[in-house]
């Protein structure tokens, strides 16, 4: 067996959030192909579906009903239709006219992913009774459904093959985004650069903030202006901003969910404040204070957002050189809710082989 067996599959979700278990479809296509490695990394080319962290969907029990009450704790907060920038299309000046008629609705899709801490890369043991879910928050615009594409890599280990630290430029802005895709910082190119260097033909980046780095997050999704300079921006200095706009009534029941979710998520602010509003029908004037008190806490506290991404590598044109991938709108990105004095983020960059 190769050290190394790679399969790119093409979804069809069912409904607008749909979770697909990969390792189930690749069996039922393929057979038993991956079996024989002991790990395995899952890549979403998309901004409004991708995988959660491993280790959080172990604490879950890989259970797809208590998964997607997790999502559901996010999307109480991001609900379809409110009054997102991005979702305005006629204020859209990189869309054609054209586009305009095609492109979804889907900012609540784009802050559920950030906000709950979606990946678009995400690495799992390979076993056959651990379930690995694509999580699909936008998978049918309109009455349709829109193709989705992920790829699987097996191997049998990971090699650090080198490490390296970047500052970023940032502004003096409290909260601001830098998209790390910019030509201007060079980034994009120094990576590949480097792995052009290294030799690494199938492997991964990770990106971290130093450990130094406060009030700080990174995500990979689409720097589109609206998206990340108004609506992000609304979103942390008011994580209620828009489940307030629609009323109590766009909560989640939390009486539903299974006890083991609320297990997980008793510490997490945006939930007890969700089911003490739904529980408790409060006043504007009580809610505008509970609000307030919401934000005393750190971003981080409020919305799970992370201090890492991972950029996969492969050699896609056959060449045995190892290229990033991207995909059509995914950007790395640097998300700030304090302003760093230093008017820069320190990145620590390792370069990870698969063998």
């Amino acid at each position: 067996m190769t050290s190394v067996s790679e399969l790119t599959l093409s979804l069809t979700p069912r409904s607008r959030l749909d979770l697909i278990d990969i390792p189930s479809l690749i069996e039922e296509r393929y057979g038993d192909v991956l079996s024989g490695y002991p790990k395995a990394a899952y890549y979403s080319y998309h901004t409004t579906a991708g995988y959660l962290d491993q280790n959080l969907c172990a604490q879950l029990d890989y259970n797809c009903d208590s998964l997607q009450d997790f999502v559901g704790y996010y999307q109480g907060l991001f609900p379809p239709n409110a009054d997102y920038h991005h979702d305005q299309l006629d204020l859209r000046s990189e869309l054609t006219a054209e586009q305009k008629l095609e492109e979804p609705r889907n900012a609540d899709a784009h802050l559920t992913f950030i906000s709950s801490g979606l990946a678009n890369l995400a690495t799992y043991p390979n076993a056959p009774d651990v379930p690995v879910y694509f999580i699909d928050l936008d998978g049918i615009n309109g009455k349709k459904k829109r193709l989705r594409r992920t790829t699987v890599i097996g191997y049998n280990r990971e090699e650090l093959v080198d490490r390296t630290s970047i500052s970023v430029p940032v502004s003096r802005h409290a909260i601001d985004s830098v998209n790390l895709r910019d030509k201007a910082l060079d980034l994009s190119n120094q990576l590949r650069t480097r792995v052009k260097r290294l030799g690494i033909n199938r492997g991964r980046i990770d990106i971290s903030l130093d450990s130094q780095e406060r009030h700080a997050s990174l995500t990979v999704n689409e720097y589109e202006t609206m998206l990340m300079k108004h609506d992000m921006v609304e979103v942390l200095r008011n994580p209620l901003r828009f489940m307030a706009e629609r009323g109590k009534h766009a909560l989640l029941d939390l009486r539903s969910i299974p006890s083991k979710v609320k297990g997980y998520a008793r510490y997490d602010l945006v939930q007890f404040i969700n089911e003490f509003i739904d529980f408790a029908g409060l006043s504007d004037s009580i809610l505008e204070n509970l609000i307030h008190r919401f934000m005393a806490f750190p971003a981080s506290r409020r919305l799970r957002m992370k201090r890492s991404v991972s950029l996969l590598v492969l050699d896609q044109d056959g060449s045995g050189r190892g290229n990033i991938v991207e995909g059509t709108y995914q950007s790395p990105i640097l998300i700030q809710w304090k302003a760093s004095k230093s008017q820069s983020r320190v990145l620590k960059v390792d370069f990870i082989q698969f063998r």
